[in-house]
């Protein structure tokens, strides 16, 4: 038996007509802070203590078992310790209670007994068909309806469009603090703990459908149940909605494989990275970033352009601003001549009409200048939303504010723009009542605290637009046909002259080779290749040849053909085990800019496509691009672009410019064999593959299969 964790039963879990506090006591601080919220957010007439011993408690009387309760409750707050939580989940789903938040610890973050016994509380939930939220955690908050079932206090009262998940509750509180200090609202704070049954995959596809909610900041310090995820962040960028993650921890992919450089440049953090690009998901590295980012992607929605437009009142700001935009990859677009035109009208003779915009001091004595200068750089056919950047108030204070009529020039603009727009304020400061007073009275809706600051978000939800305008479809490869060896033969070790066959039935170009197990044979293949050679030892069990001296370069002549052959059989046959099938003659290739091209199959996302530069150097240099599978040749070219290197592919410093088409076509290629190969294929590797303006072959060619054994 399994639960359907959809979100129409997440609905009676997040937004219940009552609550139960099972285990609730004086002596708990959980339950004090807990029943305090209640009663804060006046919806302790829908709560209902439950106490095994039946004595007051918080002031208010209790039952002793859910049974007892005379309305349907749908949601059970458990405050028991561990070893009473089985026997409180029956008593809870006699009573028709089919939810529970789950505080108690001690379960599968505590050790071997710890995931035997979140097993147990799993197993058992299921069979009650009962809903579990945790455990090890500190509940949730729904702001929308004000229920805050958590023992987390000074909770905020407004609700906002930003939905909040964290995997620690112990950082749920800070977040929370920091969100209203930055006047980004919430509609939702939910710990997940320990993901037993609803993860924050989960929670996402319920927000999805949440009409208050516009965005989702999420902390996540693992993904589990990756396709819940995965599913759930696609319907998010379909609704338009904003997933901002800030994903903590990273490590080496615990699928890498030491047969094939790839694993070098796969790990945890970089396989997140392209699985978030992928999904259209912003990833940030700050609470601060993570909270700023979705409140302002919650106010904007989808850009249609990422270009910011920015007027400012102070020049110094537009510096910052530039040399931010710089580095965090933010679009701060020229304007075009008609915007120009536009502003040369507004502004004095002495400022300078460009974007960044410094309207100077002219604006303070006549401030219609900020308020028509808003107006026409949204007409900017390259801006998707306009800056206006002054300063604001703060301190609690009974008088009106000195610069009030600046503002109100800014509200004005905002309203005569035709792009949205976001005030900023020059330096990070809270967002107080104060603040909020002067933002009303000038129809500002929303404002950012911090000149970098908004540059990290903007510049966030402009490449977020546009990955969710332009998202591609990875649900399946394109249409070729494949040959694949039977599965049986998909296991053990592969030989490159095994490989190669079979990048060669599938249309992957590769340098000419031929193998030979004589003397007077490879001295035949090299005098046929008429020029120096490569000659490599080819064994199941070798796949780096050269670590063993299993390779010679640039052989020329019978007798060094002789010498070489011998050289890197004697090498071959030191290695134990090794099945020696032969050598590999190759004609030797001039210098050309070199990839490789590899996939690994990582444990959570599957298959991932890696392209880097470099050839011997690629861990050196470091230079790759990663993406899950399955992608096309469109996919592939767009991913040689982000390479910090692809200047060498398009003829740098009178080089010959490389075949992009071509390139791509084969990167296409190889993530369609390794889609064809199945959950067989562990990685599959190419690298060098040689590029030479027109020309592009594999130079070297690494299989290895999931299962080790050869039946």
């Amino acid at each position: 038996m399994t639960i359907e964790i959809s979100p129409q039963r997440l609905k009676s879990l997040f937004r219940p007509q009552a609550v139960a506090f099972v285990g609730a006591s004086d002596k708990s601080g959980f339950s004090r802070n807990a029943y305090a919220n209640m009663v804060e957010f006046a919806y302790d007439k829908q709560t209902f203590l439950v106490n095994k011993r039946g004595v007051d408690t918080h002031g208010t009387p209790t039952v002793t078992s859910c049974l007892h309760i005379e309305e349907p409750v749908d949601t059970a707050f458990m405050m028991v310790p561990q070893a009473a939580t089985l026997d409180a989940l029956s008593d809870a789903a006699a009573a028709g209670i089919r939810n529970a938040v789950i505080l108690s610890a001690g379960y599968g973050e505590a050790g071997e007994a710890g995931i035997k016994a979140q097993r147990e509380l799993v197993d058992h939930a299921t069979s009650l068909d009962m809903l579990l939220l945790g455990p090890n955690h500190l509940g949730f908050a729904n702001f929308v309806d004000q229920i805050p079932v958590t023992s987390i206090p000074g909770l905020p009262h407004e609700s906002g469009p930003v939905a909040l998940l964290s995997q620690s509750g112990a950082s749920s509180q800070a977040m929370a603090d920091f969100a209203s200090l930055s006047g980004v609202g919430l509609s939702y704070m939910v710990t997940l703990g320990n993901e037993a049954m609803v993860t924050a995959g989960h929670v996402l596809d319920f927000l999805v459908e949440d009409d208050t909610t516009r965005a989702v900041a999420i902390f996540l310090e693992t993904i589990r149940h990756p396709e819940v995820f995965r599913a759930a962040a696609r319907r998010a960028a379909e609704a338009g909605k904003a997933v901002v993650v800030l994903k903590a921890g990273s490590s080496e992919l615990s699928a890498r494989t030491a047969a094939a450089h790839t694993g070098a440049l796969v790990g945890d953090d970089r396989v997140t990275d392209a699985i978030f690009r992928d999904l259209g998901v912003i990833r940030v590295d700050s609470i601060e970033d993570m909270l700023l980012t979705a409140g302002a992607a919650a106010y904007l929605g989808p850009l249609a352009k990422p270009g910011i437009g920015v007027v400012s009142i102070s020049g110094g700001a537009c510096d910052i601003l530039a040399d931010r935009a710089e580095d965090l990859g933010a679009d701060i677009p020229e304007i075009a001549s008609d915007t120009t035109e536009l502003l040369a009208e507004i502004m004095p003779d002495y400022g300078t009409v460009q974007n960044p915009l410094d309207v100077t001091g002219a604006a303070v004595g006549d401030p219609t200048i900020f308020t028509r200068s808003i107006e026409a750089m949204s007409t900017d056919p390259s801006v998707g939303v306009v800056i206006a950047v002054n300063s604001l108030p703060w301190r609690p204070s009974t008088e009106p504010w000195a610069e009030q009529w600046l503002a109100d020039a800014i509200g004005a603009g905002i309203a005569r723009s035709t792009k949205p727009v976001i005030y900023v304020n020059q330096v990070s400061q809270p967002i107080t009542d104060r603040t909020k007073d002067v933002l009303a009275q000038a129809g500002i809706p929303y404002v950012v605290a911090g000149l970098r600051q908004s540059m990290v978000a903007l510049g966030h939800i402009g490449r977020w637009s546009a990955a969710i305008r332009d998202r591609v479809d990875r649900s399946a490869a394109e249409s070729r046909e494949l040959l694949v060896p039977e599965q049986s033969r998909r296991r053990g070790g592969w030989s490159e002259d095994t490989t190669r066959r079979l990048f060669a039935d599938n249309g992957i170009p590769l340098v000419p080779a031929r193998l030979v197990s004589s003397v007077a044979d490879a001295v035949e293949a090299a005098t046929d290749l008429a020029g120096p050679v490569a000659i490599k030892v080819s064994s199941p069990q070798i796949l780096h040849k050269s670590d063993i001296g299993g390779v010679r370069l640039n052989v020329l002549g019978d007798r060094a053909v002789a010498e070489a052959f011998d050289a890197v059989m004697a090498a071959g046959a030191q290695v134990d085990g090794a099945t020696i099938e032969g050598a590999l003659v190759s004609p030797m290739r001039p210098q050309g800019t070199e990839l490789l091209v590899g996939v690994v199959r990582d444990q959570q996302w599957g298959l991932i496509l890696a392209v880097a530069l470099g050839g011997i150097f690629v861990e050196v240099l470091d230079d790759s691009v990663l993406a899950p599978l399955p992608v096309n040749a469109e996919q592939a070219a767009e991913m040689l672009t982000r390479l910090r290197g692809a200047a060498l592919l398009n003829g740098a410093r009178g080089t010959t410019p490389a075949d992009l088409d071509v390139i791509a076509d084969v990167i296409s290629r190889v993530g369609n064999l390794a889609v064809g190969l199945g959950d067989d294929l562990e990685s599959m590797e190419i690298n060098p593959l040689r590029i030479d303006g027109p020309i592009v072959e594999a130079l070297d060619a690494v299989i290895t299969w999931t299962e080790k054994d050869a039946l």
